[in-house]
């Protein structure tokens, strides 16, 4: 479309309307990361985008395209009525925002703005992925599909969803219709959408909220005792529905949800014959009723039936170039290029970045490790070389200190910064600082869009 577009740190959270940060908050070190751009916004949103088309709707208010009066940049904006949510509802969705602004993956749909006006809340996403339509209506476009597009695809969303679970957040709502792609291409970048039933759960926690969609809701769900591992069922059976059409656990209504129960299903040989071992394999282990002895997201991730149909091209050198003489030292001046490759870079000039990133990562967990770097850099150099430029590259370009470098990290230190930092991109990020448009960026308006308190 072209529109515009493990030690771990906590992130900073979005404030619910009257909460007080206290002084504790100002003298807090400033880290840089692209959450630290989403805050709650006061005032009309018309005043910074406008509405285009009516993208659906649902119980709490619709979702529109809408477009960046300043930048032309276009985005997703989910509204959210307050007169039609409850107390309840209300701290869903600032857990929804928070956990999106924690989640930094190529496979997971990124949040960039939050506002409110006296009626409504309003959720700012990205929007390019749209493009290329939600999950089976892509495969059924297409004018033929192989097992190798399959697990290039299952690859993606398992790969989120490690993710997701390395952060101790589950889904809940895994299905088609929240699988976005960017594009129309065979094979195109994928997004995993709807985080409003996820959940942030400590170590050993289980759930017993019974959340999902019938076809997709894994047994453990509806016995209100499950985990993390709900969402490999739920890919298990988009697996399924992938290679032969219909789902595992088929039905009317209630039926649907028995026979989940039951959690048994079969491959039928009419339908199945040409599909290889490995992939039942897979299926097997995804949909094993008791959820003690399923696999996890990453060794569904790992398993040789996705690596196996893995690309396997070699890594272009240029992007580790720009890795290695990228300069972090300067935070604002990080921060604002983490800015604008956040909010102004397209999906097309990021296209070949990602899939470098993808090359790397080879956990699929959207993060890269040291180990995983220098085992790049072992193909031109010696160990003790490897390892001495992998940690100089660390110290430049891991900005929040978490240990690895994030994809937000990665996309912003690998690209071209002659082209990321060009006068357009400078102007557009200028003007979406200078919220009033008087033609100067107040100390107020650098606090406000960093998401520093005032």
């Amino acid at each position: 479309m072209g529109a515009c577009s493990s030690q771990q740190r906590r992130p900073a959270q979005v404030q619910k309307p009257g909460q007080n940060s206290g002084p504790q908050a100002v003298a807090e070190e400033f880290k840089v990361g692209p959450e630290i751009f989403v805050t709650l916004k006061q005032g009309s949103i018309s005043n910074f985008y406008k509405m285009d088309k009516n993208l659906g709707s649902g119980a709490f208010g619709e979702v529109r395209l809408v477009i960046h009066k300043s930048t032309g940049c276009k985005r997703a904006m989910k509204q959210i009525r307050k007169d039609k949510i409850i107390k309840d509802d209300e701290d869903n969705m600032f857990s929804e925002v928070n956990t999106l602004k924690e989640l930094d993956h190529p496979n997971i749909v990124k949040l960039h703005e939050l506002f409110q006006d006296a009626k409504n809340y309003y959720l700012i996403t990205e929007y390019e992925f749209l493009e290329g339509g939600e999950l089976f209506q892509k495969i059924t476009d297409m004018k033929h599909f192989t097992e190798k597009m399959a697990a290039d695809i299952m690859k993606q969303i398992l790969g989120g969803v490690v993710h997701c679970h390395e952060k101790k957040i589950v889904h809940r709502d895994l299905k088609p219709e929240n699988i976005l792609f960017e594009n129309r291409k065979p094979n195109s970048n994928l997004k995993i959408i709807d985080f409003g039933t996820s959940k942030k759960v400590e170590s050993n926690q289980n759930l017993t909220k019974r959340l999902g969609t019938p076809y997709y809701i894994a047994p453990e769900v509806l016995k209100r005792n499950y985990n993390e591992k709900c969402d490999v069922w739920s890919c298990g059976v988009i697996l399924y529905i992938m290679l032969c059409g219909y789902p595992p656990f088929g039905g009317q209504d209630q039926e649907i949800l028995q026979n989940i129960e039951i959690g048994k299903y079969e491959f039928d040989p009419e339908d199945w014959a040409k599909i290889s071992d490995d992939a039942k394999n897979l299926i097997k282990r995804m949909l094993t009723k008791d959820y003690n002895q399923r696999i996890s997201a990453q060794e569904a991730f790992n398993d040789p039936w996705i690596q196996k149909n893995a690309p396997n091209a070699p890594i272009d050198f240029k992007a580790i170039k720009n890795l290695s003489s990228f300069f972090g030292k300067n935070k604002v001046r990080a921060a604002l290029m983490q800015f604008i490759s956040t909010n102004l870079m397209t999906n097309a000039e990021k296209e070949g970045l990602l899939a470098e990133f993808k090359k790397i990562d080879k956990d699929g967990n959207g993060q890269i490790s040291k180990d995983e770097l220098v085992q790049v850099y072992l193909k031109q150099y010696d160990e003790i070389k490897a390892k001495q430029m992998v940690d100089d590259i660390f110290d430049k370009v891991d900005t929040n200190k978490s240990g690895y470098v994030d994809f937000t990290e990665f996309i912003t230190s690998a690209a071209n910064e002659e082209k990321l930092l060009n006068k357009q991109r400078l102007q557009q990020a200028f003007n979406m600082f200078d919220t009033n448009g008087d033609g100067q960026i107040s100390r107020d308006e650098l606090q406000e869009i960093m998401g520093r308190n005032r």
